[in-house]
């Protein structure tokens, strides 16, 4: 048998507020994951617990003989993990999923920036394209995300329960390593194919690129020959001298600070990008909810960096 311990904590929970949305807000999770636990948990002790039918819900008589266990085990290991740790909940870490570039080249000096304003916040950050983050934060399974805004609404995010900030502007800007003279090695001014690192099909930023060039007579000049989701290995790829890419300005200050790489174009090519930080407004952590309030309160040249 595979028993999860959150699953025996939100059994309790539904137990007694007989709701499962009021459990899913008690449990910090949103109300379709609680119930695919509760369900899992059914899965794993192999009877039904819950009876469905009824409002408020109600227990069946296996699960009213197992509530006693479940208790029994969640009030047990609570007390035991109360003496290991005196950790409060505001006190915690804070999850934080991010897309892979913002999570490498803009967290570390946003964060730090934050924490002028606010003081130290512990946080862990994980690094997953934007999809995943997506699922992630709907899920419940972390705090904050960290993501470009999608002004074509393709991420699906209602506004209302996944409150955002803005945090940044920036932009996608095409770059090449310089020739001798220092012009870009692949100009896109000019009539030659260039060699050309992209992004893969399903990656946000290689959208944002495709809307650019969707009808302009340059991308039939576009000979790609190198693809990947993430940001960081089109600038790796750059810095060979295999070809030209778009890349967020903020991967490449140092880059472009020293002319190690250049402008492959003009200001006309370059894709504006807005970064924004979400929560999901379901499921109330204190911790969040806190951090939250504290950057309502902020100016605006501490939230962006």
């Amino acid at each position: 048998m595979n028993l999860e311990t959150k699953w025996l904590e939100d059994f309790v929970a539904l137990s007694n507020t007989r709701s499962f949305s009021a459990s899913a807000r008690q449990r910090h999770v949103t109300q379709p994951a609680f119930s695919r636990r509760i369900r899992s948990l059914e899965q794993a002790v192999g009877v039904t617990l819950v009876d469905r039918s009824t409002t408020p819900i109600d227990l069946t008589p296996q699960g009213q003989l197992f509530l006693v266990t479940a208790r029994n085990i969640v009030e047990q290991l609570n007390e035991s993990l109360g003496h290991l740790r005196g950790l409060a909940m505001a006190n915690e870490a804070l999850d934080v999923v991010a897309a892979h570039s913002l999570a490498l080249s803009f967290f570390p000096q946003w964060i730090s920036r934050l924490q002028k304003g606010l003081g130290e916040l512990p946080t862990r950050l994980v690094a997953m394209n934007v999809g995943e983050a997506i699922h992630v934060l709907r899920e419940g399974n972390c705090d904050l995300m960290l993501a470009y805004y999608d002004p074509y609404a393709s991420m699906q995010l209602d506004g209302e329960v996944f409150p955002s900030f803005s945090i940044g502007r920036v932009k996608m800007i095409p770059v090449s390593l310089p020739d001798e003279q220092g012009a870009p090695r692949f100009p896109l001014d000019g009539d030659d194919s260039l060699p050309y690192l992209a992004y893969t099909q399903g990656a946000f930023l290689g959208r944002s690129v495709r809307m650019l060039l969707k009808n302009d007579p340059l991308r039939m000049r576009l000979r790609t020959v190198y693809e990947t989701a993430m940001a960081e290995g089109l600038k790796a790829m750059v810095m060979q001298g295999v070809g030209m890419a778009w890349i967020p300005d903020f991967c490449l200050r140092q880059e472009l600070k020293s002319g190690a790489v250049v402008r492959a174009g003009g200001e006309q090519w370059d894709v504006p990008l807005e970064i924004r930080l979400y929560r999901c407004s379901l499921v109330h952590k204190p911790g969040v909810e806190k951090l939250w309030r504290q950057m309502m309160k902020l100016p605006r040249d501490f939230l962006e960096a």
